[in-house]
C-alpha cells in the first residue's frame, strides 16, 4: 500500500517540477518582455504571488473550502450514524485524529475532504448523499475521502491547484499589459536598439503566456485523476466491500439537482465533479475525475477480492492501460476478502428525518416532542407564547414566553 502511495508521489511530484518550471519560465519571460531586464524581477513576482497563494491555502485553505460550501460542523449526538462511519473509517485507515464531520444543507449528493494533513483533516458531506445513501453506500464515499486524507492527497491538490491559479493569473495580466500596447512599444523599442534578443524574449512570453496555462490545467487534471483512482482502491480496500461505494457513485451520478455552492475552485475537491458530470470518454484530458461509469465499472469487476492487487487487476482489464500500482507492491500485498452487505437496510424515511432534524437544529431551530409522538420544530425569533400541536391540539407553552 504504502510504495503504492509512494510511487504516485513520485510520479506527481514529476508533474510538478514541470509545472514549477512553467511557473518560473512564464515569469521570467514575462518581465523581460514588459521591460529590457526585467526577466528577474518577472521571476521574482511569480514566485512571491505563488509564495503568498501557498501560505493562506496551507493555513487557512480547509476552512476557506468548508466555509465557501456552507458546510457546518456537527458532533456525534447530531447524527450518530454519519459520526460513527467516519470513527470506522478513521479507524480502519489508521489515522491519528477524528476528522472534524461536517454536513452541507444542499439536495445534491455529495462528499468531500479537506485539511492540510491527518491532524487537521475535515469531511463534508451534503444533506442529499445523507439522504439517498444507505450505511454501505456512505461507508464507502467516507472511506474514498479518508483515503485522500491518509495519502496527503487534499494537501497536494490545493498546491498544485495554487501553483496552476498561479500561472493563469500571470499569464492573464501578461496578456493584458500586451493587448493595452505593451508589446507594440517593446518591438518599437527594440528595433531601434536592434536587439534582436529582446524582440525574440517577447515572442517567447507570447507563447509562454498562451500554453504554460494550457499544459498546467492538463498537469492539473491528470494528477487529479489518478488520485482519484487511488482513492477508490484505498476505499474499497477500507471497507472490504466495492459494492458500497460503486452504487454510491451511481447514485450520485444520476441526481440531477445541483450543487449550489460549487465553484471552479471548489468542485475537483468533491469525489464527482459537480461542474462536470460524466458523459465524457476515458481520454477526455480536461476532466478532474475518471468518467464515473469507468470507475463504477472497475469497483464491481473486483470479484474475489477488495485489495489493491484486485483493483489493479480490474483496473487493467477494464481500462486496457498500465496499472494504478507497481508490481513490486502487488507482490507484497495480502488477500482482502469481500464482506457481505450490511444485514439490515435502514428506512428511507427515517434517514431523511434525521438528516432534516439535523439541519433544523443546525438553523437554531428548537424542538418539543408532544406526547402524541409529533416533533414540534420551533423557529428562531418565534414570537406566540404558545406552539399546538397540529396532531392532537395540545397546546405546548414555550419557556421562553412562560
Amino acid at each position: 500500500m504504502w510504495e503504492q502511495i509512494r510511487s504516485n508521489q513520485r510520479k506527481s511530484a514529476i508533474l510538478v517540477v514541470v509545472m514549477a518550471f512553467l511557473l518560473f519560465a512564464i515569469g521570467y519571460a514575462a518581465g523581460e518582455a514588459v521591460m529590457p531586464e526585467g526577466g528577474l524581477f518577472g521571476l521574482l513576482i511569480a514566485f512571491a504571488v505563488w509564495m503568498l497563494l501557498s501560505v493562506i491555502s496551507y493555513y487557512a485553505g480547509g476552512s476557506i473550502m468548508l466555509a465557501v460550501s456552507g458546510a457546518r460542523k456537527i458532533e456525534k449526538a447530531d447524527l450518530p450514524r454519519l459520526y460513527n462511519v467516519v470513527e470506522e473509517m478513521k479507524i480502519a485507515s489508521g489515522l491519528p485524529k477524528m476528522p472534524d464531520v461536517y454536513v452541507i444543507d444542499d439536495a445534491a449528493p455529495n462528499a468531500f475532504a479537506t485539511g492540510r494533513d491527518p491532524d487537521r483533516a475535515a469531511v463534508a458531506v451534503t444533506s442529499g448523499l445523507l439522504n439517498i445513501c444507505n450505511r454501505d453506500e456512505l461507508q464507502g464515499v467516507i472511506a474514498h475521502e479518508m483515503s485522500h486524507v491518509r495519502n496527503r492527497d487534499v494537501l497536494f491538490m490545493i498546491m498544485v491547484g495554487v501553483m496552476m491559479g498561479t500561472i493563469v493569473l500571470i499569464a492573464d495580466v501578461f496578456g493584458r499589459v500586451m493587448l493595452y500596447g505593451g508589446l507594440g512599444r517593446q518591438t518599437r523599442r527594440s528595433s531601434r536598439d536592434s536587439g534582436q534578443i529582446q524582440l525574440l524574449l517577447i515572442l517567447i512570453a507570447v507563447v509562454l503566456g498562451i500554453l504554460a496555462p494550457i499544459i498546467a490545467q492538463l498537469i492539473y487534471f491528470a494528477v487529479s485523476r489518478r488520485r482519484e483512482y487511488l482513492a477508490d482502491a484505498c476505499g474499497a480496500q477500507l471497507t472490504r466491500y466495492p459494492e458500497g461505494l460503486a452504487s454510491a457513485l451511481e447514485k450520485i451520478a444520476a441526481s440531477t439537482a445541483t450543487l449550489q455552492h460549487a465553484n471552479r475552485a471548489t468542485a475537483p475537491m468533491y469525489i464527482i465533479n459537480p461542474l462536470k458530470q460524466e458523459g465524457m470518454s476515458a481520454s477526455d484530458l480536461t476532466s478532474t475525475h475518471p468518467p464515473i461509469k469507468q470507475r463504477i465499472k472497475i469497483l464491481r469487476s473486483m470479484a474475489g477480492g477488495a485489495s489493491y492487487v484486485d483493483y489493479d487487476r480490474a483496473f487493467r482489464q477494464i481500462t486496457g492501460k498500465r496499472g494504478v500500482i507497481p508490481p513490486s507492491a502487488a507482490k507484497e500485498a495480502q488477500p482482502v476478502p469481500v464482506r457481505q452487505a450490511s444485514a439490515a437496510e435502514e428506512d428511507h424515511t427515517q434517514r431523511v428525518r434525521e438528516t432534516t432534524d439535523v439541519l433544523w437544529k443546525l438553523g437554531n431551530y428548537a424542538f418539543i416532542t408532544c406526547p402524541c409522538g409529533v416533533k414540534l420544530k420551533i423557529p428562531p425569533g418565534f414570537k406566540q407564547p404558545a406552539i399546538q400541536c397540529p396532531r392532537c391540539q395540545r397546546a405546548h407553552v414555550l419557556k421562553s414566553q412562560a
